[in-house]
């Protein structure tokens, strides 16, 4: 987990636009779930991009999704092109997506979310009911399990 936390503060210092999503916003909540990722949803704004490039640049991010494993190199014309990014650094496994199931695009899912306090600075998170919405939509068995744990927590409050 200090890796994940690491990431998601590289990410705040670095001033990229982004929400936490995925197990990792559940754990945040207060699940009980493993995970071993970074899921955010995140402006795929050029700028917003070039952010998020310059932040990861001494973790060595790399394209998880290419059997090559290929150094992340953005350009303009990629920058236009991308929805989302399935990254590998030395920290740990970073998805960037530009939509959440169930949600729906960056500017839905920023406000569906809480601002999370954290000795290490704030940072924005999908909000309980949004996070439900989106493991419903995934529907994967680890989502299902994590929907029961999220309703009992939000039950709880």
């Amino acid at each position: 987990m200090n890796k994940l936390s690491a990431m998601v503060q590289k990410l705040r210092e670095g001033g990229v636009e982004f929400v936490l999503v995925g197990g990792y916003a559940a754990v945040a909540h207060g699940a009980s779930m493993v995970t071993r990722d970074v899921d955010i949803c995140c402006r795929f704004s050029k700028e917003n991009l070039r952010r998020l490039n310059e932040v990861l640049k001494d973790v060595h991010p790399r394209h998880r999704m290419t059997p090559q494993r290929v150094p992340l190199e953005l350009t303009d014309e990629l920058c236009e092109r991308l929805q989302n990014l399935y990254l590998e650094t030395d920290l740990c496994v970073l998805d960037c997506l530009s939509e959440v199931a169930g949600v729906g695009q960056y500017e839905e899912v920023l406000g569906q979310s809480i601002e999370l306090q954290t000795p290490d600075g704030a940072f924005r998170v999908l909000g309980i009911d949004g996070l439900i919405r989106a493991k419903e939509a995934m529907n994967r068995p680890h989502d299902r399990l994590t929907v029961v744990q999220l309703r009992a927590i939000k039950d709880r409050k």
